[in-house]
C-alpha cells in the first residue's frame, strides 16, 4: 500500500511529521528523528520578542534598560534561556538541511505586523523548504474587536506570501467567533497550510504564595476530538493543505486524522514520552489499518468521514450536539 502524502507542497513517504518541540534544538536530535522514519520536521519557534530585541533593542515595544518596564519584563525568558537567538537560529536551519535530507520547516512565532516579519527572508535564504508561522495570542484588553485580530492575522500572511517564495503554514488557535470563516479569510492572503491547532497554555495558582506558575502538560488523545471536528468541516472547501496538531498518541489518532481530511500528522508529546522509535509504530499501525481494509492510497480515505459530502452541515452538527446530550445515561 502507498502511504505517500503531499503537504505545504511537499511530498513525504507517511504524513507523520515532527512538530516544532525541543527535538530541533540540536542536530543530532534531528537526525535522530530521520533516522527513526520522520517524514518531515517542525524547528522550534523563533519568536517575535527575539527578533524585535536583537533588531530593536525593545521587547514588545518596551526597552530592558528602563526600569519603568522592569516588572512586565520579567515575565520573559532571558536571551540565555532561548535556545538560538536570532542569527543562530538561521544559521542552525542552514545546518539542518545539510544534516538531513528530510523537508525541514522553520517556525516563527508572533503576534503582529511589525518587523520582526522580514526575518522570514533570511530563514528562507538559510534553506528552509517551508515556514510556519504560530499566531498565538491571548487577547486580554476588552476593547479589541475581534474583526481587527482576524485582519491583523490576514495581513501577516499576505505580507509573508509577497516576500517569501517557499510555502506558509498558520498555526491557529481554535477560539475565534466564527473559526471557518477565519481558515477562509487566510486562505484568501494565500496561506498554503493551516495546523490545527496551537495549544492554550493555562498557568496554575499556587495558594501557597498566590501566584501563578507555568504548567505544562503533554497532550493526550483526549484533545484530538476538536482536531478532527475542525478539519472534518474545512476538508474539500479550503485550498492550503490540513495539519492537525495536538492529541495524536497513537496510531489510531493518526487514522482518524487522516479520515478527518488532514494532509499530515504532527507529533510531538508523543515523542516526548515515547521518542523517535514512535515513528515506526504509528507508520506499521497505519499500513496494517490499510491492509485490512484493503485500501491502496492515503487519497483513497482522506476526508472519508468530513463533512464534505453532508448536505447541510450546519443541520448535522446541531443533530449531532442534541443526540450526543440525549444518549447520556
Amino acid at each position: 500500500m502507498n502511504t505517500q502524502t503531499t503537504y505545504l507542497g511537499l511530498h513525504l513517504p507517511h504524513p507523520f511529521i515532527a512538530g516544532a518541540s525541543p527535538f530541533g534544538h540540536r542536530l543530532e536530535s534531528l537526525k535522530r528523528l530521520e533516522d527513526a522514519g520522520c517524514a518531515a520536521v517542525v524547528l522550534h519557534s523563533l519568536f517575535e520578542e527575539q527578533i524585535s530585541w536583537v533588531t530593536e533593542g525593545r521587547i514588545s515595544g518596551m526597552d530592558p534598560a528602563d526600569s519603568t518596564f522592569a516588572p512586565t519584563l520579567a515575565h520573559f525568558p532571558a536571551a540565555v534561556d532561548y535556545p538560538l537567538m536570532p542569527d543562530a537560529y538561521a544559521e542552525h536551519v542552514r545546518l539542518a538541511k545539510r544534516a538531513v535530507a528530510m523537508p525541514v520547516i522553520a517556525s516563527m512565532n508572533g503576534t503582529t505586523a511589525t518587523p520582526w516579519l522580514k526575518y522570514a527572508p533570511i530563514l528562507e535564504d538559510a534553506g528552509a523548504d517551508a515556514l510556519e508561522v504560530n499566531l498565538y495570542e491571548v487577547v486580554t484588553d476588552l476593547r479589541v474587536a475581534a474583526v481587527s485580530i482576524e485582519r491583523r492575522f490576514t495581513k501577516i500572511v499576505e505580507d509573508l506570501k509577497s516576500i517569501l517564495r517557499i510555502p506558509v503554514a498558520v498555526k491557529l488557535t481554535p477560539f475565534f467567533t466564527a473559526f471557518g470563516n477565519v481558515a477562509a479569510q487566510l486562505d484568501a492572503a494565500g496561506a498554503d497550510g493551516l495546523v490545527l491547532f496551537n495549544r492554550f497554555y493555562q498557568p496554575d495558582i499556587d495558594i501557597r504564595t498566590m501566584t501563578t506558575t507555568p504548567n505544562v502538560q503533554l497532550s493526550k488523545s483526549a484533545e484530538l476530538r476538536l482536531r478532527l471536528h475542525w478539519a472534518a468541516i474545512l476538508f474539500g472547501h479550503l485550498r492550503p493543505s490540513l495539519a492537525i496538531s495536538g492529541g495524536v498518541e497513537t496510531p489510531e489518532d493518526g487514522i482518524k486524522s487522516i479520515l478527518a481530511g488532514a494532509d499530515a500528522v504532527q507529533l510531538v508529546s508523543a515523542l516526548l514520552r515515547h521518542g523517535p522509535a514512535h515513528f515506526a509504530a504509528m507508520r506499521v499501525g497505519l499500513e496494517r489499518w490499510m491492509a485490512w481494509q484493503e485500501i491502496s492510497t492515503l487519497n483513497d480515505v482522506r476526508g472519508r468521514v468530513s463533512l464534505k459530502a453532508t448536505a447541510d452541515p450546519a443541520a448535522f452538527e446541531r443533530g449531532a450536539y442534541i443526540r450526543s446530550l440525549q444518549s447520556w445515561g
